[in-house]
């Protein structure tokens, strides 16, 4: 089962896409399924599941929340948390409660890197991304990768995708039959992770969301 981990909607304020266009992308590209992960939002997770259904298509319900320190990936979540600029733990600990996983999503990229030390939180995290597809630089990702190695991490990759056209670029992958079962795996740590960077050109849809350019989901 192959899943992008890290997608974005038109309900996060810096995306363009609408919920079919992008699984009609990831299914153009061969992935099962997709995470939600909307900044600060669980405003597509309805349409998202049922759209997924019938499309016959995985759909993780996440959010990427802003801390005091830095992005948190929240997966396979129940409800919305409102945690934008609280203490890193706290998130965390919300999370857990609702039985989601904790990952940290670039964590060693330029400028959107985690700014605390990642050592403090790694017995309060399950993993960290090791392959960002939006981030255009792989420093940040190897450095990833070798923390995750050092503290024995659940590794995963996404494609932080803003733009339905690069659905799918990254993924994670384990053998599963289901989310169960691909959940079940992560936590086992055995996943592979495979992905290519998106076009620096993708970078201006966010920035065109965010000048009011884009109204309406593309």
């Amino acid at each position: 089962m192959k899943i992008d981990l890290h997608c974005h909607t038109f309900s996060s304020y810096d995306a363009t896409s609408s919920i079919n266009s992008m699984i009609e992308q990831g299914k153009k590209n061969g992935i099962d399924g997709i995470a939600i992960t909307d900044h600060e939002n669980a405003n597509a997770w309805k349409e998202a599941i049922s759209e997924g259904q019938k499309a016959g298509f995985e759909i993780i319900l996440g959010e990427e929340i802003k801390s005091s320190k830095g992005d948190i990936l929240g997966l396979f979540m129940q409800h919305q948390i409102d945690g934008k600029g609280k203490d890193p733990e706290w998130i965390i600990s919300e999370i857990r409660k609702q039985g989601g996983l904790v990952f940290i999503p670039h964590p060693f990229h330029e400028a959107e890197g985690f700014k605390d030390s990642l050592e403090k939180y790694v017995g309060l995290i399950d993993g960290v991304e090791i392959f960002n597809g939006r981030r255009p630089f792989h420093r940040g990702d190897a450095i990833a990768e070798k923390f995750a190695d050092k503290h024995d991490l659940i590794k995963i990759g996404g494609s932080d995708s803003h733009y339905h056209r690069t659905i799918g670029n990254t993924y994670t992958q384990c053998n599963a039959d289901d989310l169960e079962g691909f959940k079940k795996e992560l936590l086992a740590k055995r996943t592979i992770v495979r992905g290519k960077k998106a076009p620096i050109i993708y970078f201006c849809f966010p920035i065109m969301k965010k000048l009011g350019l884009i109204r309406k989901p593309i």
